[in-house]
């Protein structure tokens, strides 16, 4: 049995590892019927030839005659649908009783059926005449229907009285008409709920005496096991009365199955009453129903689409089969409806009418003689200003692709037509392909954000991959440092040989340019090597092994690189000792987390490590560059300001001496994937250089985070405290006492330093906008950190895109406590606060493409937010900046997102319990 859970021992199991087939044990028919009667023997005579008809001696017939010539079918349904072909019992020479007490094992096992499976159970009966309903030479007895699952999705065990419905089909549809529990109401249902419940008692009773629960006693058992009998019957007795009452109350006919009566008896129903015993299998454990888990559709031989062949791709319809919508179709009838199936190629290929169009369209338009001198007039132009001004991530449409193809030498000195252009090419045509190539040759220089937008997945032309990689040369290391995590990604959609006799990567333009780069800037090769290693050691299902072997073909030729510089031999012993500093902190914090002592005592263990002259920490020289910040330079650790932090990762705190003199604290943390907050930080880096550039200096403080594998990594610890540790501390608009206790100026009329305040509103503003264009979820007063300077900033970044964890979240954090330390809603600082707000929300607006590239670049980084919904990650972030938007109504929506903010209810209800739930855990 698979693991479900983490329930210890087991209590139940999963349907889905159950491997046995369905089976029934037919055991027999209880009850009692009239017989037909002479008159309508003289009018049919071949009536009295039907197996169950003929006559014995006596004035009651039984059902258990001799004579009566009777079996069973019994077929699995699900959804309308039958899933297995009708399983018989063997034939059996009629005896005093109808009992057959005979396993039947049906074609299919508990893991393959689904929640709405039942059993169609057809008792069928001979008949030398029979009419258009009936199955060769059987009419049918009766049928009952019974499901599979109970109403908690439990298997259903043991015995089973099923009601039986006289001369009618079992109906497996969801709606049956048979079922095997037949419920009433009306005058005597309370009377059949009493019988109903006595009888569940009893049948209860009976399971723990055949599981040897119960000592057996024959002679009781008999008498005990007759009483039970004659309940049942009584009770389905009543049943049959209260559905009869029903029947004539609404006045229903049920034409079909008067029709089976008139043929095979000739009179009305009687109120006597047939139910079938069964049983099914018992397991050891309940059986809960788990739904199998499939394995994805096929892929398509296909090659994906680049981006001039993907227009509006029709989604998938799904389409019922024969059965479901009408009962009795059959798929071999001629003229009936068609089976759909899913065809994974669907999406992937053109239409075959548009497809001639566009070559029909372009043939006028393909060798470029008129076009040269073609200018669009005053609509077209509007046109195709329109067009321009699309995201990245817009998909054009095959008219809008004719029309940038048309008007593309008009096109060449707009810069931002290029991404368009390469979209409406058809690089599948050789003479496309041709000419497209020339026009690149003629466009004007393209922004860096366009660039990076070419080498995405969508564009695998090595051309335009190559134009983009060019135009990225003319970028200073800096501004590459900033995009370089998302040029890492880009790796993974270069053709490249993974074949190790291949020693060079000539194929790849890009990892050329990165090796080289990186190779010549000590900043830029420390962090380009981590960033290979983490996707080296990333061996979960989301990875492909060839990215993986792409990632370590990229580092041995770095490393190749590395060693021609001139100081290239002591830049590689300086990556290698810092993953011996990395291997020794990792040491420990794994012996820390996997021990059970108290935090004090884990601290003190942690320093008497940190301090033993064996693990040369004490002392490194030469100074070693921090892989956190290259430009950091540290000479030894310092035991006594350890920290061991009380979270179930204990987290560990160290702190560096630098070459300056200073000291730098790291928090050192294993068993945790940092990469998702390492692109956090990453983004809001680059926000705060494009905010610095439209001369607005938000005062953010970017911490820094760099994921070193897959599980561990380090981020810089900045001397704060939490909103929620202020709170507790200072009672009175806690904030605004937190910076006045650190920053005195009696002079103010807030009792603050100005410049601290400045930063403060500063610092808010900022981080409001840029946590809301990323989604970003979870906040709450623990990680909304202050420190004593004012700097504001946010912390622990495990839910972005708009995801949380709690119901209602709001999509901006802006606690009250945040605005009492401005002044108040109506305070001067609070308009300057949103001042801020509105100039920072504008400026990033204007650098939208730069950021939407940059996450389309990320969709296969396998951060865990991006990695559940991967089509739509850009989207959600294309949807906070509201591009369809004018400057100014932006402005005015992002007005309303903080009014609605303050006034919301739930972010306070949301913080509170977030309080008592600490308070608790502590």
């Amino acid at each position: 049995m698979a693991e479900y859970g983490r329930i210890d021992p087991f209590s139940f199991a999963a349907s889905r590892d159950i491997e046995s087939p369905v089976s029934i044990r037919i055991i027999g028919i209880d009850g009692d019927e009239r017989p037909t009667k002479y008159s309508t023997l003289l009018e049919r005579p071949q009536v009295r030839h039907i197996g169950s008809n003929t006559r014995y001696n006596g004035r009651e017939y039984s059902i258990n005659s001799s004579s009566s010539e009777l079996y069973v079918t019994v077929q699995v349904w699900a959804g309308s649908k039958a899933l297995t072909v009708p399983i018989q019992t063997s034939y059996k020479p009629p005896r005093l009783e109808r009992r057959w007490n005979e396993w039947l094992r049906l074609p299919i096992s508990y893991k393959s059926i689904p929640a709405n499976s039942r059993l169609a159970i057809t008792i069928w009966d001979l008949s030398p005449d029979p009419s258009k309903a009936d199955l060769c030479h059987a009419t049918p007895f009766g049928g009952t229907t019974l499901a599979l699952f109970g109403d908690d999705n439990q298997v259903v065990r043991g015995r089973q009285k099923c009601y039986i419905h006289k001369y009618k089909y079992a109906d497996g549809t969801d709606d049956t008409t048979t079922p095997a529990v037949v419920g009433g109401n009306g005058k005597g249902a309370p009377q059949l709920a009493n019988y109903t419940e006595e009888l569940e008692r009893m049948e209860s009773l009976f399971k723990k005496h055949e599981m040897g629960e119960i000592p057996r006693v024959d002679w009781l058992d008999q008498m005990v096991f007759r009483g039970f009998e004659k309940k049942g019957l009584h009770a389905a007795k009543l049943s049959t009365k209260l559905r009869q009452q029903d029947h004539n109350a609404n006045g229903s006919d049920d034409k079909e199955a008067n029709d089976i009566l008139n043929h095979s008896r000739g009179d009305t129903p009687d109120p006597y009453v047939c139910v079938l015993n069964v049983e099914l299998p018992r397991f050891d454990f309940p059986v809960v129903f788990a739904d199998h888990e499939y394995e994805p559709p096929p892929i398509s031989a296909l090659q994906p689409l680049s981006a001039s062949q993907i227009v509006a791709q029709r989604q998938p319809e799904v389409h019922f089969g024969p059965g479901i919508k009408a009962i009795g179709e059959s798929s071999a009838d001629f003229g009936s409806r068609l089976v759909m199936t899913y065809d994974p190629e669907v999406g992937q290929r053109d239409n075959p009418a548009e497809a001639k169009h566009r070559r029909l369209f372009r043939s006028s338009h393909r060798h470029g003689i008129l076009d040269r001198d073609l200018k669009p007039n005053a609509k077209v132009r509007d046109e195709l200003n329109v067009i321009m001004s699309y995201p990245p991530t817009h998909i054009l449409s095959p008219e809008e692709a004719d029309l940038v193809w048309k008007f593309r030498y008009h096109l060449t000195k707009d810069k931002r037509g290029l991404a368009k252009f390469v979209k409406s090419v058809n690089w599948n045509d050789q003479s496309e392909l041709k000419q497209a190539v020339q026009v690149l040759s003629r466009w004007t220089e393209i922004d860096v954000d366009d660039a990076l937008g070419m080498l995405g997945p969508s564009f695998d032309n090595p051309t335009v991959r190559s134009y983009a990689v060019n135009r990225l040369r003319k970028a200073d290391d800096n501004e590459l440092l900033l995009y370089l995590l998302q040029l890492v990604q880009a790796l993974k959609y270069e053709y490249m040989s993974v074949d190790s006799d291949v020693e060079n990567i000539q194929d790849s333009p890009l990892a050329q340019f990165l090796i080289q780069r990186a190779a010549a800037n000590f900043m830029l090769g420390n962090y380009f090597h981590w960033y290979l290693m983490v996707e080296c050691d990333d061996y979960s299902p989301e990875q492909d092994v060839r990215n993986r072997e792409i990632y370590r073909k990229v580092a041995y030729e770095f490393m190749t690189e590395l060693v021609k510089q001139p100081d290239g031999n002591e830049s590689r012993k300086t990556l290698l000792r810092q993953a011996e500093l990395l291997a020794i902190l990792s040491r420990i914090a794994n012996d820390i987390k996997l021990s059970s002592d108290s935090i004090a005592k884990k601290t003190e263990r942690v320093k008497a490590f940190l301090g033993d002259p064996k693990n040369e920490l004490m002392s490194i020289d030469p100074p070693l560059a921090m892989p956190l910040d290259p430009s950091i330079k540290i000479i030894s650790v310092i035991p006594d300001q350890v920290t061991v932090f009380k979270s179930s990762l204990n987290p560990i705190k160290c702190t560096f001496k630098t070459t300056t003199g200073s000291q730098y604290p790291i928090i050192f943390k294993l068993g945790d994937d940092l990469r998702q907050d390492q692109l956090v930080i990453q983004i809001i880096t680059l926000m705060d250089e494009l905010l610095q550039k439209e001369n607005l200096d938000l005062k953010l403080s970017p911490y820094k985070i760099l994921a070193t594998s897959t599980t561990a990594g380090a981020s810089q610890f900045v001397q704060s405290q939490s909103l929620s540790s202020i709170v507790n501390k200072f009672k009175n608009n806690p904030a605004l006492a937190y910076l006045k206790h650190h920053n005195p100026d009696d002079r103010q009329p807030l009792g603050v330093r100005q410049d601290t305040l400045d930063t403060y509103v500063k610092s808010c503003a900022g981080y409001c906008v840029i946590t809301y264009i990323l989604g970003v979820g979870d906040r709450h007063l623990d990680n909304l950190l202050l420190a004593p300077d004012g700097h504001f900033f946010h912390a622990d970044f495990g839910y972005i895109l708009g995801r949380d964890p709690k119901p209602f979240a709001p999509v901006m954090k802006l606690s009250k406590e945040m605005v009492d330390c401005m002044g108040g809603v109506q305070s001067e600082h609070y308009r300057q606060f949103k001042q801020y707000c509105f100039l920072a929300y504008t400026a990033l607006r204007k650098s939208s493409n730069l950021i939407l590239n940059l996450f389309s670049l990320m969709v296969h980084a396998n951060i865990p937010d991006i990695r559940l919904e991967p089509d739509k990650a850009v989207s959600k972030v294309r949807e906070r900046f509201h591009l369809e938007m004018g400057e100014e109504e932006a402005i005015r929506y992002f007005e309303r997102i903080i009014e609605d903010t303050l006034t919301a209810f739930a972010p306070v209800v949301i913080d509170k319990l977030h309080e008592w739930a600490q308070a608790l855990r502590a």
